[in-house]
């Protein structure tokens, strides 16, 4: 059922705009095939961070973000 709706509205899309969309379809398909076997550590950063990051930042650094 959902199949015949997605080609209803993929006949509506200009054909300059299918390979986007082919991309999309692919990789959240290639998305749902990945083995999460290790849950996310949360933050903003990949990777870890060092004590330098904790550093105060110099103030010559710090003027310019005035």
């Amino acid at each position: 059922m959902f199949i015949q709706k997605i080609i209803q509205e993929l006949q509506d899309i200009p054909e300059e705009k299918l390979a986007e969309l082919y991309n999309v379809i692919h990789y959240f398909r290639l998305g749902l095939s990945k083995d999460i076997t290790q849950p996310p550590i949360p933050g903003l950063l990949t990777g870890q961070l060092n004590d330098a990051f904790f550093e105060p930042l110099p103030e010559e650094e710090l003027r310019q973000w005035e």
